[in-house]
């Protein structure tokens, strides 16, 4: 009963936080309206205010919800999938991958520009391969494999920083992937991200239960009939491509799959039946926020959230590893 309450209690506060962060975003910046005025602007009669807040903040605040949840929620499976909590998409080079895809695809196929998401799932799942493959020696190690992540995220950091140099940063939505921008963000790529992240949060919600079983020893898991192969490919999927069509619109996040589920796993336990969409919730709070508090810490001037969130999520990630040194060896 005292389980039950208390992941009630953090629903109701997470989401109570980010109705309340959404209404500080709407109004930070130099052109602000009450809340009274903006409602009567948005449902009522024209407000140029209003008309301007919602053609510029407006879009930014939904891609960041949006993108905040498909990444933390990516970040719960793929750690389901690998029994790893130092898993992210962005460490081990999915997100990199994903985003390469959709800097060539930006720059050299504009007119491709609603269906870019798909590609780039498929470079995030070259990219999980080529991890995977490069991992693989008699068997997967955790730590090796955040290693082997971590350079080819830094290749294809590389590549996506050299073609934005070499164009002269002629393409603004080249420049907006590599630096994770979403400054200039609009209503279509809003409408964009929005398809392919509900239709990848339902998915996730509906393999659950896989990701509960797959937290069992893999002979537990079988005996209870579970294909565990074929659960983590599906599973890991479904990751990648939550992880890829956030990053083909927002850039590179890193760390944010990684503190989220940490905290989420705190808050409401490890069932993924709440762990999962809890997580959806509390990832579009965090990335939010950082993206709040980058325009705010350097006002005129905007700090990146993936800034925010690197200088936040690299101490957490070497406490991780730390702790996890006994555990996965190394």
């Amino acid at each position: 009963m005292k389980s039950t309450k208390r992941k009630a209690l953090a629903f109701a506060f997470t989401i109570a936080g980010l109705v309340l962060l959404f209404l500080l975003a709407v109004n930070t910046g130099g052109l602000k309206v009450g809340f009274r005025e903006l409602l009567e602007g948005l449902f009522v009669s024209y407000n140029e205010n209003v008309a301007t807040i919602y053609d510029l903040r407006f879009p930014r605040i939904f891609i960041a919800m949006l993108g905040g949840a498909a990444l933390a929620v990516s970040g719960v499976l793929l750690q389901a999938v690998m029994k790893n909590p130092l898993t992210d998409p962005g460490i081990i080079g999915i997100s990199s991958g994903a985003s390469l895809t959709a800097v060539l695809m930006t720059a050299f196929f504009p007119s491709l520009y609603f269906i870019t998401p798909m590609f780039a799932f498929f470079g995030g799942i070259a990219a999980c391969i080529i991890v995977y493959s490069l991992s693989w020696k008699e068997g997967l190690q955790p730590l090796r494999m955040i290693l082997v992540g971590v350079a080819v995220n830094a290749v294809f950091t590389g590549l996506m920083s050299a073609f934005n140099s070499a164009t002269g940063s002629e393409y603004s939505g080249v420049a907006s992937i590599v630096n994770a921008n979403i400054s200039l963000k609009t209503w279509d790529d809003v409408q964009m991200l929005v398809g392919y992240v509900a239709a990848g949060l339902i998915l996730a919600i509906l393999v659950s239960r896989l990701c509960n079983l797959l937290a069992l020893e893999d002979r537990t898991a079988r005996s209870l009939g579970v294909d565990v192969t074929g659960a983590r490919v599906g599973v890991s999927l479904i990751a990648v491509m939550l992880a890829s069509i956030s990053t083909a619109v927002i850039g590179t996040i890193s760390f944010l799959a990684l503190i989220v589920p940490h905290i989420a796993r705190i808050l409401v336990g490890s069932d993924h039946k709440v762990l999962i969409p809890y997580s959806a919730v509390l990832g579009a709070f965090v990335l939010l926020l950082a993206d709040t508090v980058g325009r705010v810490v350097a006002a005129p001037y905007e700090i990146s959230s993936s800034v925010i969130l690197s200088c936040v999520g690299g101490p957490f990630f070497i406490f991780l590893l730390r702790r996890a040194q006994k555990t996965y060896g190394g």
